[in-house]
Formats: C-alpha cells, sequence, structure tokens
C-alpha cells in the first residue's frame, strides 16, 4: 500500500498540487497481452495509479461499456486468475500502485485469505470490491493487512454522515490508501454534468475533511474537461468508460494503443 501513498503524497508535495489519475481498465479485454501494454502506457503518459478491473458476469455498478468489456474479456477465458497474471506483468515493467478492482463474488468463492496472498504476490497494492460495505469488509481487511495491502471504501452522494466517520475509525486499525468518491447514482459510463461534477470536487473534500484521508472523485469523467471539474476539491479523479469506449472502438492493437495514450495524455494535463 506504501506505493500508493507515496505516489499521493508526492503529488500533494508538487506546487500548485495537481491532481492524482487513476485509470481503469478491463483485463483481458482486448486480450491478457493488449491488456498488459494498455496499462503500461497508462502509466507512461501520467496515470498515477492503475486500476485493474476483474471481469464479471453481473457488474451492477458498471454501465454498457464496461459491462461489454466484461462480456469480451469472460469470453476469452478472463477472471481473477487473468486478471493477476496481467498486474504481475505490469508490475515486472513499472512501479505505479495497482488497485485491484471487482465483485465481491470471486473473492469469496476462492477464498478471501487466497486471493489477497495471490494478489500481494503479483504486485496489487489495494483492494476496490464495490460490492462490499465496509462494515462487512472486516476479513478482507485483516487479511490484507497482514500482507501491506489496503482495501478503499466508497462514499456515494445518499451516504449518511455515520458512514464516512466509520471510515475514519476503521482507518485508525487498517490503513486506507484513500476514499473513492462516487459523483452521481446510477453505474458507470455516464456523462457527469458540470454542476454534478462540480458538487462531488465539493463533497470529495468534505470527506477528506472528515476522515483525513485523500479523496478522489469517479463515475461520469470522460473527458480532460470533466476531469478538470471534478478535480477541484478533490485529490484526483478515476476515469474508466472512456478508456474502455476507445478499445471497444478500435480492433488495431496499435489504434487502441495510440487512441488511449492520447486520451490519458489529455486528462493528465487537464489535472
Amino acid at each position: 500500500m506504501g506505493r500508493i501513498e507515496d505516489t499521493l503524497a508526492e503529488r500533494r508535495a508538487v506546487e500548485g498540487h495537481p491532481k492524482a489519475l487513476v485509470t481503469y481498465l478491463c483485463c483481458g479485454d482486448p486480450d491478457e497481452i493488449g491488456s498488459v501494454d494498455l496499462a503500461v502506457a497508462c502509466a507512461e503518459e501520467g496515470a498515477d495509479i492503475l486500476e485493474l478491473g476483474m471481469p464479471f458476469s453481473d457488474p451492477t455498478a458498471d454501465g454498457p461499456a464496461i459491462a461489454r468489456a466484461s462480456e469480451r474479456a469472460l469470453a476469452k477465458g478472463g477472471g481473477l486468475d487473468a486478471t493477476l497474471r496481467v498486474a504481475r506483468a505490469v508490475r515486472a515493467r513499472c512501479a505505479t500502485p495497482i488497485v485491484l478492482f471487482g465483485y465481491y463474488n470471486p473473492l469469496f468463492v476462492r477464498g478471501e485469505e487466497s486471493v489477497v496472498a495471490m494478489a500481494a504476490d503479483a504486485g496489487v497494492d489495494a483492494f476496490l470490491v464495490v460490492d462490499l460495505p465496509i462494515d462487512e469488509s472486516l476479513p478482507l481487511r485483516e487479511f490484507a493487512f497482514k500482507r501491506g495491502l489496503g482495501v478503499v471504501p466508497l462514499v456515494a452522494p445518499t451516504s449518511r454522515p455515520a458512514r464516512v466517520t466509520l471510515i475514519k475509525e476503521v482507518a485508525k486499525t487498517f490503513p486506507i490508501p484513500f476514499v473513492y468518491y462516487v459523483s452521481m447514482m446510477g453505474v458507470t459510463g455516464g456523462a457527469g454534468s458540470v454542476a454534478v461534477l462540480a458538487e462531488a470536487g465539493r463533497q470529495a473534500a468534505e470527506v477528506r475533511s472528515v476522515t483525513g484521508l485523500p479523496t478522489v472523485v469517479g463515475f461520469g469523467i470522460d473527458s480532460p474537461e470533466a476531469a478538470k471539474i471534478a478535480g477541484v476539491g478533490a485529490d484526483g479523479v478515476v476515469v474508466g468508460s472512456a478508456i474502455v469506449r476507445k478499445i471497444e472502438a478500435n480492433s488495431d492493437a496499435d489504434v487502441t494503443l495510440a487512441a488511449v495514450r492520447q486520451l490519458v495524455r489529455g486528462l493528465r494535463g487537464a489535472l
């Protein structure tokens, strides 16, 4: 988890406080080798944290773009093991922090302790489990803590103040690398309005003031302009569906890589 903490601290220490950029990829889309190359490209173009998504058959928090990416990856044999192979290969090529993003079912089926061990050995720094509430996450946090990994909690616009305070309390025992603030109700992939993204940035600042933890904004950020708006007040932004759509739109590997590089470069510049 230290890689994430160091990366966010370095961003805060730079004059002007540039915001952190977190990029999401659905591993196995277009294929494992392509996912490795794309993740490394994101890091080379300025992504501070790589969010590697485990494809899942029922991605309830994700919109059509990522749902289709999950379907494509699963059809090619994707899943937990394939995602960890991608993570291991990415770690061999760059030192950028890696967050393993996914849903709880694969972790439950394989066993939390086993998954944590495999993730740590692959070079993963933290987990983000969308459908695992913080008050149900103690076993995973305990196993992760023993291996030096973190578990990222989510906060939504409907989260009660007590839920935010709970994050602060949990962090006293199990260090949390950052908080993920969901900008809007619904699923990933929608375009956030200026008002929604600006409010998300303000809410992220409020979450940080309560928890004392870096807070990034995700959902609805599909362009450099949107990233700049959401980044005001937040410590960083997460961009996923916009990248996934670039992958879906291009069948040629070199063209895909160039398109993703251009998008990430623009996002980095805006932040």
